[in-house]
Order: C-alpha cells, then sequence, then structure tokens
C-alpha cells in the first residue's frame, strides 16, 4: 500500500499467472493501486487537519496513478500480450488539478481503455477522492455484449445500476472492499434485477500491507490483523454463485461464463425492456 511501482508490479505478475489459463477477461479489485487505506483519517477532523495527516495524503497522492502515463503504458501493453480484457481498479490523479479519484479503468486488447470515476466516494472517502467530472458510464464492446463497471456502494445507487442496464450490459464488474455478509445478499439481488453476471472483485487488506512509517501508523497499530476479508465471487443471472465467495486469503478466481443466460433469462423479465413502463417511470442520465 501507497507503493504506486510495487502495486503495478503485483498487477502484472497477477495478469501473467492468470494469462495462463487464456482468459478473455481479467479483474481487479477497487484501489488496487496504490490499495486502499481502510481506517485511516488522514488527520480529518470536522473544521480541522492536521500536518501530519497532510503529509500521509501527500504520499498517497504522489502514489496515485494519471491515466495514460507510464502504469498505463505497462497495463496497455499487458493487455495487448495477453490478448484479454483487464479491469483494475485505481487511486486516479487529475493531469491538471490537485484532486484524486476513485477510479476503475477497463483495458481492451488492443491496448485502448475506458476510465469510470466513482460517481459519490462513501463516508469518510470523499475528503480524500472527489465526486466524478466525467467518466459516468463508460462502458466497453466485448464479444460477448458490453460490459461496465460501478465502485463499491456505488451499486447501493439504483439509478446508477439503471444507467448500466439501459446500455444492455452482461457483465456488471464491481471492484469494491465490501467484506460484510450483507453485501453478498446485494450483489445476488443486482445480478437477478440485471439479467447479467455479476463479477465481485473485493479486496484482501492486512495490517502489514501498511508502510511502517505512516504518521498514522498509532491508528493502523491498533487494526486487526485482517483488515478487509475479501468475498469476491462470480454469480450468475439468475443469481446463483458460479464461485463461492472466498475470504481470508488471497487467490485467482477462474470461471466459465455461459454467455447464452444473459438474453435468456430475460425471457420473463427485462428491467429495461418488457418489464418497464417508460411511460410512467423515466430516467434521465447527464452522462460524460
Amino acid at each position: 500500500m501507497f507503493n504506486k511501482s510495487a502495486s503495478l508490479e503485483k498487477a502484472l505478475q497477477c495478469i501473467n499467472e492468470a494469462a495462463i489459463q487464456k482468459p478473455d477477461i481479467i479483474v481487479f479489485p477497487e484501489l488496487f493501486i496504490p490499495g486502499y487505506p481502510v481506517g485511516m483519517n488522514f488527520g480529518f477532523s470536522i473544521g480541522k487537519r492536521s500536518e501530519e495527516g497532510r503529509k500521509d495524503w501527500k504520499r498517497y497522492y504522489d502514489a496515485s496513478v494519471v491515466a495514460g502515463e507510464t502504469e498505463f503504458q505497462q497495463l496497455a501493453e499487458a493487455a495487448q500480450k495477453t490478448g484479454t480484457y483487464i479491469s483494475l481498479g485505481f487511486s486516479e490523479r487529475d493531469a491538471v488539478n490537485g484532486t484524486l479519484y476513485n477510479s476503475n479503468v477497463i483495458f481492451e486488447p488492443d491496448g485502448s481503455y475506458k476510465v469510470h470515476r466513482k460517481l459519490k466516494p462513501t463516508g469518510s472517502e470523499r475528503v480524500v477522492w472527489g465526486d466524478a467530472d466525467k467518466g459516468y458510464f463508460p462502458v466497453t464492446t466485448t464479444p460477448w455484449g458490453p460490459i461496465g463497471s460501478l465502485i463499491c456502494w456505488e451499486s447501493y445507487m439504483p439509478l446508477a445500476r439503471v444507467a448500466l442496464y439501459q446500455k444492455g450490459i452482461t457483465i456488471y464488474i464491481s471492484p469494491n472492499t465490501n467484506d460484510n455478509p450483507e453485501w453478498q445478499a446485494t450483489i445476488q439481488h443486482i445480478a437477478i434485477e440485471g439479467k447479467c453476471y455479476f463479477v465481485n472483485a473485493d479486496m484482501i487488506i492486512r495490517r502489514n500491507s501498511y508502510p511502517s512509517d505512516l504518521y498514522e501508523r498509532d491508528i493502523v497499530s491498533r487494526f486487526p490483523e485482517s483488515v478487509c476479508r475479501g468475498g469476491s465471487c462470480i454469480i450468475d443471472p439468475y443469481g446463483h454463485y458460479l464461485t463461492e465467495p472466498v475470504w481470508d486469503k488471497e487467490t485467482i478466481i477462474y470461471a466459465e461464463l455461459d454467455m447464452n443466460l444473459p438474453i435468456s433469462c430475460k425471457m420473463e423479465h427485462d428491467v429495461v425492456g418488457h418489464y418497464a413502463r417508460p411511460d410512467i417511470l423515466e430516467l434521465k442520465i447527464n452522462d460524460k
């Protein structure tokens, strides 16, 4: 955590390991680069900030990634080399202003990419990352239909989900840090609602993931050894586990998706088609 080059190296190692199985899509969790700093406050309190917290934030800022720069080039090359679509969560540093964004990128096998910025950072995330100012609902066209992502608690925004459904997604990617059991019920519901595959990519974070020389090291020292337990899994359009949630260990989950299901499941329920009432309910999206 807080180490951009080490995080990138780990991502590339995972891509190379997964590539042995010749996957079509590889999915990483939220803020994989440079890690999700669960439990830290960066010196923020109501109406006040601390200089020590500001230094930790600047360190995290420096470890964040500008879209299109060196790290992106290496990931794009990995997508080209392996012939895969790669979805990866990262802390995005704006190239012009001083704001960070909690973002997710999907690379295509030709090296091109689309970036989604989190619409509304959750809780105290709002003091570290800003609201998305663009990249609201990008989708990537694939041979298996459009794929898109919502980050963590964005999936608790019903209208944001509908915005993706309206674009016809067949695979709903969720980079997140939700290791609570209630989240599992949520993502099963979304898979049923959208009649899509739900890829739940959850982070494993341990206390020893944090640098030992942070200014907030006293706060970090009180964390449990397991800070985020994971729970990654894949759910089919019926809401069934294609792969069961994996807790408390780092691993790569492999699964084969029957891409006939997203359409055939819509025979009796298409949330933005024959099971919608656009004459009564309408969603207007200011997408950019």
